[in-house]
């Protein structure tokens, strides 16, 4: 059986897949705060829908979940997300999104994005 958390979850993210402002907003709480460490904090309803449809991509993402794990309020989302930017590029990336909730909505948002042709070299 799916939890409220997890349905709230995959409601958010069938959501996004269409760019529904609506049925996104209805998941979180009003003093949602959205945060990509190091790129963007976003606090409050507002702030999250102007984010929803980023400025630099046009249409609706295409987004893979490869895992749902939860555990005491916390729903760790991890998968893959394909997106057309409005200068031509492609957007390929997997992402790890962690959930905090609270009454069964999304209270936190922290997104870990990550291009996979980053062209990162280790040595």
């Amino acid at each position: 059986m799916m939890t409220q958390n997890k349905e709230t979850v995959n409601e958010y993210m069938a959501a996004f897949r269409v760019s529904d402002h609506e049925r996104i907003l209805a998941c979180l709480t009003d003093d949602i705060v959205w945060e990509m460490p190091g790129i963007y904090q976003h606090v409050g309803k507002k702030a999250f829908d102007k984010e929803i449809e980023n400025e630099n991509f046009v249409g609706s993402p295409i987004i893979h979940i490869v895992k749902l794990i939860e555990e005491n309020n916390i729903v760790i989302a991890e998968g893959s997300v394909q997106g057309s930017m409005k200068n031509g590029g492609l957007l390929d990336a997997v992402f790890c999104d962690v959930f905090e909730m609270e009454n069964g909505k999304i209270k936190k948002l922290t997104s870990y994005l990550m291009s996979k042709n980053a062209n990162l070299k280790f040595e």
